[in-house]
Formats: C-alpha cells, sequence, structure tokens
C-alpha cells in the first residue's frame, strides 16, 4: 500500500485506465513497474523508511507467515465462472461496453476470506472478498475485487500496513497486543468509526447471500462525455440469512458455496452508487448518504465453481486500476497502492512453486 504522503501526481483519465487485452503477466509487470515507481519514489529519491509495495509484502508475511505459490492476502479461495448481462441502465454514466442493453460479458471470479493463510480455518465474522474478471470485446478487461464490508476500515496505505501489524495475534493467545491495537486506535479515529460502522452490517450466512463492495469511488464517462464519481456493490438475489453465532465447520462457508450450485446458478445485482459534489472520492472510510442516486446496471450469473488451478482464476491479478473505456481511477491513494502491492505479489507467486487451492471442489462442481 501507498505511504500517506505520497500521491503521485494527477494524470489524465485515459493515462489511468488500462485496457490492453495484453495485460497478461508481462503487462501485470509493466503496471508493477510504474506503480512501485509512483510508490516509492517522491522528488526523485526513495528513502529506507518509507512504504513501497515490497515492504508491504513482506508486512503480509510477516503477519501470515510465508505460504509460497498463494496470494499474500486473500490466499484461500475458490474460481468461479459466470457471465454479466446488462440491463442497459449503465450508459446512463459510463460508455463502457459492458453496460450495453442485454450485452453479455463473459465473467472469471473468485470468492476468497482475508487473511495470508491458504487453509485457515473458516469464520463468520472474517472478511470475505469477490474479484471478478470482465471480459469485453477487442481486448478490453474489468477488473474488480470486492468485500463484504459497508466501508474500508482504512483511510491510507500506511494506515492499512500499520493496523495490519498492529492487530498481528500474539502465539500464546490468538489476539493482538493490547497496547499496541490501543495505541493504533488512538491515533486512527477514521479506523474506529469504520469498525462501529461494520458492526451495524453483521456478516449473512455466507458468499452466496453476501454483499460485496468496491468501496473506493471511480470516475465513470458516458458517450456524452458527461463525468460522475460511482462507487458499487453487487447485491445477491438469493434469500438473505443471519449468520449463526458460534464456530462453524473448518471449510464450511466454502462447502456451503459449492453445495449452492446443485441448486442453480447464483445470481447478484451490480447496483452503481452515484456520488454527489460533497461525497468524499479519496476516503474509503467514509460512507456516501444512502440516499443517493443509483442504477442497477445488470445482473451476474454464476454457474461453475472450480478449485483454484492453473487456467482459471488462480492466475489472475484482481487489479482494481484495470478498467474499460468510460471507466478511471479517482485519487484515492488506496488504488495505485492496491495496483503496486498486488502486481508485487503477483509476481513473488508466479515465481513460486506451483500450487492448488486449498478448497477442493469435487465431482461435478469441478466438471
Amino acid at each position: 500500500m501507498e505511504h500517506e504522503d505520497l500521491k503521485p501526481p494527477a494524470a489524465p483519465a485515459r493515462e489511468l485506465r488500462r485496457r490492453s487485452a495484453l495485460l497478461g503477466i508481462g503487462a501485470v509487470a509493466c503496471v508493477g513497474a510504474v506503480d512501485v515507481g509512483a510508490f516509492a519514489y517522491v522528488s526523485g529519491r526513495a528513502t529506507p523508511d518509507r512504504l513501497t509495495p515490497g515492504r508491504l509484502a513482506d508486512g503480509f508475511e510477516t503477519v501470515f507467515g510465508k505460504h509460497p505459490g498463494f496470494r499474500r492476502n486473500h490466499a484461500k479461495g475458490v474460481s468461479v465462472a459466470g457471465e454479466f448481462v446488462a440491463s442497459g441502465a449503465g450508459t446512463a454514466v459510463s460508455e463502457a461496453t459492458v453496460f450495453e442493453d442485454g450485452r453479455r460479458t463473459p465473467v472469471t471470479g473468485r470468492f476468497s476470506l482475508s487473511g495470508g493463510v491458504p487453509d485457515v480455518a473458516d469464520a463468520t465474522k472474517t472478511v470475505r472478498g469477490l474479484a471478478l474478471r470482465f471480459d469485453l470485446p477487442d481486448g478490453e478487461q474489468w477488473r474488480t475485487a470486492m468485500v463484504n464490508l459497508p466501508v474500508f476500515q482504512d483511510r491510507t496505505p500506511q494506515g492499512f500496513y500499520d493496523r495490519m501489524l498492529a492487530f498481528k495475534a500474539l502465539p500464546d493467545t490468538g489476539q493482538p497486543d493490547p497496547e499496541k491495537k490501543a495505541a493504533f486506535l488512538a491515533e486512527h479515529p477514521e479506523t474506529v468509526r469504520a469498525m462501529e460502522l461494520a458492526k451495524k452490517h453483521p456478516p449473512t450466512s455466507g458468499f452466496a447471500d453476501s454483499t460485496f463492495n468496491g468501496l473506493n469511488a471511480f470516475h465513470f464517462t458516458n458517450s456524452s462525455g458527461g463525468s460522475v464519481p460511482v462507487r458499487w456493490s453487487m447485491v445477491p438475489l438469493q434469500p438473505v440469512r443471519a449468520a449463526v453465532k458460534g464456530p462453524i465447520g473448518r471449510n464450511e462457508l466454502f462447502e456451503t458455496l459449492i453445495d449452492a450450485f446443485d441448486g442453480g446458478p447464483l445470481r447478484w445485482r451490480l447496483v452503481l452508487t452515484i456520488g454527489g459534489p460533497e461525497d468524499p472520492l479519496d476516503d474509503a472510510t467514509l460512507p456516501w448518504p444512502d440516499s443517493r442516486r443509483t442504477l442497477d446496471a445488470g445482473v451476474l450469473t454464476l454457474t461453475s465453481v472450480h478449485t483454484e488451478a492453473s487456467g482459471n482464476a488462480r492466475d489472475i491479478n484482481f487489479d482494481p486500476t484495470v478498467l474499460p473505456r468510460g471507466i478511471a481511477v479517482s485519487d484515492d491513494p488506496l488504488l495505485s497502492a492496491r495496483s503496486s502491492v498486488y502486481a508485487r505479489s503477483f509476481a513473488r507467486r508466479t515465481g513460486e512453486p506451483d500450487t492448488k487451492g486449498t478448497v477442493k471442489v469435487t465431482g461435478k462442481h469441478d466438471d
């Protein structure tokens, strides 16, 4: 993540978009190189204590240990596939082809749990993730990584890094050092507020009935050149049930998700929330008012689930700055930080021994 006093100079919207079909390993490496430069260097020089993508990736390994071949965060997961069918409503705010009425866009995705331990026990309170890659015509892609929190818990990359270390579980108690935790929270009232808001949105029973939020703001531009700030969410069409209290089975969240596909495809509505002039674009800890205009842009339908392996979501870097024409990044400092850290994590794990996911999907589910 990016140091809070590092603010790369603003670039034109077209320069901020990454929409080539060549966003494979080679292009991801180029993305990482660009963002590492913006991340580590200010006024033409770097300093040893400055937060860089490498230091933040090291931080994950310090907290969760080293697990070669796996993501440094959200290490435990499964791959899914399906399609997105647009309603046409999204064209009011974006010229991206993914929003054209009736367009069917192939999607590859991944459900995950936060943390860097690939065989961690499932828990209802652990943050859940849904990452998606939309494969658009002419080689364009839209990649997004969402979580089931209403807001992010940190305003800056430095805050994220410091919180991760302050909340590291102690070996003897399994809990954070109370003094380090208290000291961090005393210095970060924005994190305290974000945590309190999260408590008002308790987790649901599983992945299938979770709402997943993009959290960061983006600029959407329509065919007439009009631009508005947008945040998005995936809202489940499955019935929502409260999470069970107490411990659950080691892989229960994932097993329940896999079994849910027995009943047919799983679906979510893509809801675009249009920000107002006073809504923050550079602070993901702050919610936008519920009164903001929303658009139902279409329906995501997931039809299959797979063990993570070569050729599916395991090999995708879900860089949130890979965007199609009609969507551009905002000045939220977390975006360039996420891009560069994801690239560093991707480079590390692809240079390590080949692995398959720890959640095994068997039988008809893994056809």
